[in-house]
């Protein structure tokens, strides 16, 4: 004989006898639009600014001997910003010294960050570097993780490329600019991967436009997302 569970019911918040809403609701407490994904209702917490406010040490965990070191190495003029969030640690740099960087986390026998994990983009519009790359890093040998962040213009979006320390990174920045129009100085192929090569502009860029091109699937066509839901 099968064996049934009762399920308690569910109950809501009173509403006094008063007519509950149709509308749909989405994350983060969007309603009464037609994004119920619900990130159109994210508020950004801190000003738009370049400005890095950094963590006071000590850091916590292994951190404070990662930086330490990376400072002994590298020297402190090398780091823009130190962040400790949520039990993660983001090293800011100059763009042009990623490289030399990565090289140094790599080899140093006392950091040991032997695997980049991946390489993405953000755009953080509004601000004059609003271009910024990030890297988390991995030491397999002491089981840390570390991210590196830096940060360019849109009129001089170049980076050094770290393909030649950590090859998984070829693809990841060739992504990285299709999507966002950074320029990896010293990639070997830096080309699109993702839309085609006469493609114009730079999809994940938050001024992009939001409708696309129309689609044809199995007879059917498709028009743009601007054209076929409700934004507000």
């Amino acid at each position: 004989m099968g064996r049934t569970t009762a399920h308690p019911p569910v109950h809501g918040p009173s509403t006094g006898g008063a007519e509950v809403s149709d509308d749909k609701k989405g994350l983060f407490g969007v309603s009464g639009s037609g994004d119920t994904s619900g990130f159109g209702g994210l508020v950004r917490p801190d000003p738009v600014t370049d400005e890095i406010v950094s963590t006071e040490p000590p850091y916590g965990s292994y951190f404070d001997e990662v930086v330490d070191t990376f400072k002994d190495l590298l020297g402190e003029e090398s780091i823009r910003g130190i962040v400790v969030d949520r039990d993660e640690l983001t090293i800011h740099v100059d763009p042009d010294q990623v490289a030399h960087i990565c090289q140094t986390l790599r080899d140093d026998e006392a950091l040991k960050f032997e695997f980049c994990n991946s390489v993405s983009g953000v755009d953080y519009e509004g601000r004059e570097k609003r271009l910024h790359v990030v890297y988390h890093l991995t030491s397999m040998t002491y089981r840390r993780r570390i991210r590196l962040e830096t940060a360019v213009s849109v009129e001089d979006p170049h980076v050094a490329s770290v393909t030649q320390v950590y090859p998984t990174a070829d693809w990841q920045e060739r992504e990285t600019y299709d999507m966002f129009g950074v320029i990896f100085d010293g990639h070997p192929a830096l080309t699109r991967i993702l839309m085609p090569d006469d493609w114009e502009g730079y999809p994940q860029r938050k001024d992009y436009p939001l409708g696309g091109i129309s689609v044809e699937y199995k007879g059917a066509s498709i028009p743009p997302p601007d054209e076929r839901r409700s934004y507000e």
